[in-house]
This record gives structure tokens, C-alpha cells and sequence, in this order.
């Protein structure tokens, strides 16, 4: 992250912060932000250097274009996200059940879960009503 925090940075962040249950594509966001006087070329280049600071994470769904979390919140740092595709809220997964999820992999498939970097798509209880 660079070593100043521009006026468009933290209002980015704080904006990411009061919806670190969403994921959001950069259009979501920069509309939300557009009556900031933030224009979408700003709110591109801030998540993209956030993305490398690591307090963003793009993801890419299925036929989706790329979408972002905060990541810079205590509970999502080493947890696993369930995303809905119907009405894009963002959960973490209980604790035993990534904890089973991510020994049953390691044992059975020899592989290892990035957290920080996994999602899983899928719909909601709410939206399954």
C-alpha cells in the first residue's frame, strides 16, 4: 500500500468496510461511490493496489466478472466465504465445517486450502425460500 492515504483510498476502504458482507463488482462500487466525486477509473486503480496490499480479494465466479470482498476485517482473514449468487451476501463459513471441509481435503486429495483465497458459490438459506 502506498506509504499516503488519498481522500478516494479511504473512503474506498471505508465503503468496503461497512459492506465486508457483500461481494461487489468495481461498476457496484463505483456507482455507490460516484456522489463522492470518485470516478470509476479511481475506484479501479484503488482496488487494484488494495488487491495487492491485501485488503481486497477479487474473486471470479462462473460466468461472472470479477468481484471484491474486504478482506481486511479480523473474521475474514482466515476464514472460508460462502457467497450467494442470487443476492450477493457474503458468510462465513462455521468454524468445524471449513475445519472439516479442509481436513477431509488434505487427507483424501492431498490438497491445501488458500482461505484467504477460497469461495464457494451457491444460494443462501434466505434466498432458497
Amino acid at each position: 500500500m502506498p506509504k499516503y492515504a488519498t481522500r478516494q483510498r479511504k473512503l474506498l476502504l471505508d465503503y468496503l468496510a461497512r459492506h465486508h458482507d457483500e461481494t461487489l463488482t468495481a461498476g457496484q462500487i463505483a456507482d455507490a461511490l460516484a456522489a463522492d466525486g470518485i470516478s470509476r477509473s479511481a475506484v479501479y486503480r484503488n482496488l487494484a493496489s488494495l488487491e495487492e496490499a491485501g485488503k481486497v480479494r477479487r474473486t471470479v465466479g462462473a460466468g461472472r466478472e470479477s468481484q471484491y470482498r474486504y478482506a481486511d476485517a479480523a473474521e475474514c482473514r482466515n476464514s472460508l466465504h460462502l457467497s450467494c449468487m442470487k443476492c450477493g451476501r457474503t458468510f462465513h463459513m462455521a468454524l468445524p465445517d471449513a475445519a472439516l471441509l479442509e481436513t477431509s481435503l488434505a487427507e483424501n486429495e492431498g490438497f491445501a486450502i488458500d482461505k484467504a483465497s477460497t469461495v464457494l458459490y451457491g444460494t443462501c438459506g434466505d434466498c432458497q425460500k
